[in-house]
């Protein structure tokens, strides 16, 4: 793709998103996606529309910062975070600061706001970051497909979900549990001493250079004994690199 190169830099430039962090290979695909949809062969083209053109814009970042989620994803490691690593932290007799780093449109912030709804613990803050405003905006809304809510068990989505027109619509005593807020995980600072973050099917899009420096900068953002839950696909090779232990599968504890 002539002129890649070029494209990211001008990329970086209008939206502070390094492109060059992610994977060339699947970023060159979405991006000639994109460039097909809209007629345009080159790229130089492509980013003069998107200067110009705001929906065009939004178009490129939506499908750029990959937005697939669901509540409760991969079910059996939500039930290890439940039943085994939310009562190591619960017995830290402490407010817990619980991070959903890449939170897309809010399904994963609210799964997590449910669990605690769920066990009766009230001493925890939920902050919710992505890159994508709209999404987040999506997530403040808080309206979901029914797909996005099949795994939730049947008496939570009975007693915190309004259903109208095939929409599930999450109640605002659950929506107000949350702190939503846009944050560039390669760019910006990350929020200190957080006792949980969530980094789930993220990872897998950056180069390893990008992970790298995530790794260190998750680590560096947990509490001491924090724990770092990663997504289904994403096992941390060597934690011990990064200051960090293996509790269970795709969870991991900060090492003081």
């Amino acid at each position: 793709m002539e002129g890649y190169q070029e494209f990211i830099t001008n990329i970086k430039k209008l939206t502070g998103i390094d492109l060059s962090s992610y994977k060339e290979k699947q970023m060159k695909r979405r991006i000639y996606s994109l460039m097909r949809r809209n007629n345009l062969t080159d790229l130089m083209s492509y980013f003069r529309l998107l200067k110009q053109s705001e929906k065009h814009l939004r178009e490129f970042l939506n499908y750029i910062t990959i937005n697939v989620s669901e509540f409760f994803r991969n079910p059996a490691q939500w039930q290890v975070l439940e039943r085994e690593i939310l009562p190591f932290l619960i017995a830290k007799g402490k407010i817990l600061r619980v991070w959903s780093s890449a939170c897309a449109s809010g399904e994963e912030a609210y799964s997590l706001a449910l669990i605690f709804e769920k066990i009766n613990y009230n001493k925890v803050e939920i902050l919710a970051t992505d890159i994508d405003s709209e999404a987040l905006e999506a997530a403040r809304l808080g309206i979901y497909s029914e797909k996005s809510v099949e795994n939730v068990p049947e008496d939570l989505k009975r007693k915190y979900f309004t259903v109208k027109e095939g929409k599930y619509a999450i109640k605002e005593e659950i929506k107000k549990k949350v702190k939503f807020k846009n944050l560039n995980l390669l760019e910006d600072e990350f929020p200190k001493n957080c006792d949980l973050i969530l980094c789930r099917n993220v990872m897998i899009y950056f180069t390893e250079e990008a992970k790298d420096k995530l790794y260190r900068k998750f680590h560096n953002s947990l509490s001491d004994d924090g724990v770092f839950f990663v997504g289904n696909t994403e096992q941390i090779l060597t934690p011990q690199k990064y200051g960090f232990m293996s509790m269970k599968s795709f969870f991991y504890k900060k090492l003081k």
